[in-house]
């Protein structure tokens, strides 16, 4: 049991009024986060949208478009893809009144785009064009576009106006191509084409079957709005953050979907029942009552990792910096005790910050160029060892990426694909004495505000009896006994306002703070 619960992984789904939350656990530690919006528009890889043409382009090869979001997004003529003019035909002929599934059925696939070809010979100004996400927009550019439509299912992706049936070649076993091959295209109607993915090796014709079937019914929904208005819109989106993500990660070793949400728990089981039938008992309701992340411990972990300072093990941390271009993680050995030769304790605290940087990239999603400044290491072996190891870690992320070898000063250079924004999840608080200015009121005049407030409860509120709450060091400077006069602050008080004042000290309060209440020990403000 103790090696299942080990080789655990979890999806925790935070469902808000406004807001999705997804965690992503790996042996219980959180490796992904993901939020989604509902209140918000939001601009996600793998949306489709009818865009117009707003800008061609020449000296890029590529243009500007439209799809609604205030930073116009991009497209390169290598991104227009094999059968642009096909998906161009579709658009003009898909009018009200038309049928639009004939329309497409009946669309012949001419030779595919030139290589080498011009944009300004494919797109003008104003056209209206199929475009889908690849890439997020970030900073101030905007989307990255393609023309080539896919829509992603578990076990298939489906190409709308494709020829061909593509199938992993992962998949190493040539009877199970074939059969997958035969399978899927024997069903495929005209003008489509597929990539058989990974995860399709085994399964039941059934469930492709049926994966396929959806796929193909959600692609041919989005031509209703097609039919009504040709101006700029979403066609189709992505599945939710959350289905995407088992989609993606869906296999034998994920063990839970917790969710805090029944309409979101039906949506994902419902999900689960088409991609993988036998897994759908391992989606489960949190009904808790403390918050689901907090019971996960979700939130904890994400206070301790998004800091720009990161704790990894026996006192060694990390210290991570980004700006629009560049990523940099300092490691630091910190005071980790030395007990074995020098050497050899360097090497093992750069392969614990491996680890930890493994994790960082996946759940920050931090992408483009990432600079790692190893503690220094004289042994050759030890650096290889590091590189292998590094790699082996990396192995797991859903990103691409590329990971080089350490130069001779303890540097490495990875790269990793940037398709959205990095998470950014700011673990600072203000404090509750500078009020995050740095500064407090002086103790040379702490007396003097206290006497003030005391002043007005005597005079203005009538009241004669408080007890004033402090810090044990603000109790002792009031209650001290000035050795010229022989007589304390508090002492001072009781006989110019004639009250009664009892003081008590709360080691939780800070330096300064002070908190007046009635006899009966109503807080006054």
């Amino acid at each position: 049991m103790e090696s299942e619960k080990e080789s655990s992984k979890d999806l925790i789904v935070d469902v808000s009024a406004t807001e999705v939350h997804i965690a992503l656990m790996e042996d219980h530690r959180l490796t992904e986060l993901n939020k989604e919006s509902s209140s918000t528009r939001n601009f996600s890889v793998g949306d489709t949208y009818l865009g117009r043409v707003k800008r061609v382009m020449p000296a890029l090869n590529a243009a500007f478009v439209d799809i609604g979001d205030e930073k116009e997004a991009f497209i390169h003529y290598l991104d227009l893809g094999l059968h642009f003019d096909a998906f161009d035909e579709f658009v003009r002929k898909t009018n009200p009144g038309t049928n639009a599934k004939d329309v497409f059925s009946g669309i012949k696939l001419g030779p595919a785009l030139e290589k080498e070809g011009r944009i300004e010979n494919v797109l003008k100004k104003d056209q209206m064009i199929i475009v889908q996400i690849v890439k997020e927009p970030i900073s101030t550019k905007g989307s990255r576009l393609t023309a080539e439509i896919s829509l992603a299912g578990r076990n298939i992706v489906l190409l709308p106006f494709a020829e061909k049936v593509s199938v992993s070649s992962k998949i190493s076993s040539k009877e199970e191509k074939r059969r997958l091959e035969t399978l899927v295209g024997s069903i495929l109607p005209n003008n489509y084409g597929a990539i058989i993915r990974t995860a399709a090796e085994g399964k039941r014709a059934a469930v492709l079957v049926a994966e396929l079937k959806s796929l193909i019914q959600k692609w041919e929904d989005s031509w209703k709005k097609l039919t009504r208005s040709k101006g700029v819109q979403q066609l189709l989106s992505e599945y939710s953050k959350t289905t995407t993500i088992l989609r993606d990660l869906l296999n034998d070793s994920f063990t839970n979907v917790y969710v805090n949400d029944a309409k979101e728990f039906e949506e994902i089981k419902r999900y689960i029942s088409v991609i993988a039938p036998d897994q759908e008992k391992i989606v489960k309701l949190y009904d808790g009552k403390e918050p689901i992340f907090d019971h996960f411990e979700v939130n904890r972990q994400i206070k301790s990792s998004f800091g720009k300072v990161v704790p990894i093990k026996q006192g060694a941390y990390l210290v991570i910096e980004s700006t629009e271009a560049l990523n940099v993680v300092d490691v630091n050995s910190g005071t980790r005790a030395k007990n074995k030769e020098q050497e050899e304790n360097t090497f093992d605290v750069n392969r614990y910050a491996a680890e930890e940087i493994a994790r960082q990239l996946r759940l920050r999603d931090m992408g483009g160029i990432v600079i790692i400044d190893f503690i220094d290491m004289e042994s050759v072996e030890h650096r290889n060892e590091l590189y292998k190891y590094m790699v082996e870690l990396m192995a797991s992320d859903r990103a691409k990426h590329n990971v080089l070898p350490l130069t001779k000063f303890g540097l490495m250079q990875i790269t990793r694909q940037r398709v959205r924004p990095a998470t950014e999840i700011n673990t600072a608080e203000v404090c509750p004495v500078c009020h995050g200015t740095g500064k407090i009121t002086s103790s040379a005049v702490i007396d003097e505000q206290i006497e003030r407030r005391l002043a007005y409860y005597v005079n203005d509120k009538k009241l004669s009896s408080f007890t004033l709450k402090t810090s044990p060091i603000l109790g002792a400077y009031l209650s001290r006994t000035d050795g010229l006069f022989g007589s304390s602050y508090l002492g001072k008080w009781k006989k110019k306002y004639k009250c009664k004042i009892t003081l008590t000290e709360s080691s939780e309060f800070t330096v300064l703070q002070n908190e007046f209440y009635t006899e009966k020990g109503e807080k006054l403000d």
